[in-house]
């Protein structure tokens, strides 16, 4: 039962999350700035980032839970913490400020924070660490994105 529980509470701050990203970057992927911009060719159409994002969150939830349930730790907490902040505040830099190049930043810290939940814990959760490789492979593609725009604008 406290799995579940567990599992709960971090799909609430997950999708919260989401929900946090979503009204910093307003409208900006429909925005003019954004749609001027030279773009990378494998960029996926707009419906497959909310499939995408979906898909990351419930799976990182259940991984959260999971490590949570067996280190409940204050390292755990951090890098949670500082995932979510990096997660939630790329939206603003990048599609509100258009700041590309901090954004990229941004984005490689927050690909850094998931590489060290997926090698720090693999022992504690074995076959459980493939929830976070979504995130993990989807934080690639989206980085590579942002140093797209970044090297060709």
């Amino acid at each position: 039962m406290k799995l579940l529980k567990y599992i709960i509470i971090f799909l609430i701050i997950n999708f919260g999350a989401l929900a946090i990203g979503s009204w910093l970057m307003a409208n900006g992927p429909q925005s003019s700035w954004y749609i001027n911009l030279n773009q990378a060719p494998w960029t996926p159409p707009g419906w497959v980032f909310g499939v995408a994002w979906t898909t990351i969150m419930i799976c990182f939830s259940i991984y959260m839970a999971y490590l949570y349930k067996k280190l409940n730790t204050a390292t755990v907490t951090i890098l949670f913490s500082i995932q979510f902040v990096l997660n939630v505040i790329w939206n603003y830099i990048f599609f509100n400020l258009h700041l590309v190049g901090i954004g990229l930043t941004t984005i490689v810290l927050l690909t850094a924070v998931v590489a060290i939940f997926t090698v720090r814990y693999h022992k504690q959760l074995k076959i459980k660490t493939l929830l976070i490789l979504p995130y993990f492979i989807w934080l690639c593609i989206a980085t590579s994105l942002n140093a797209y725009i970044l090297l060709k604008n």
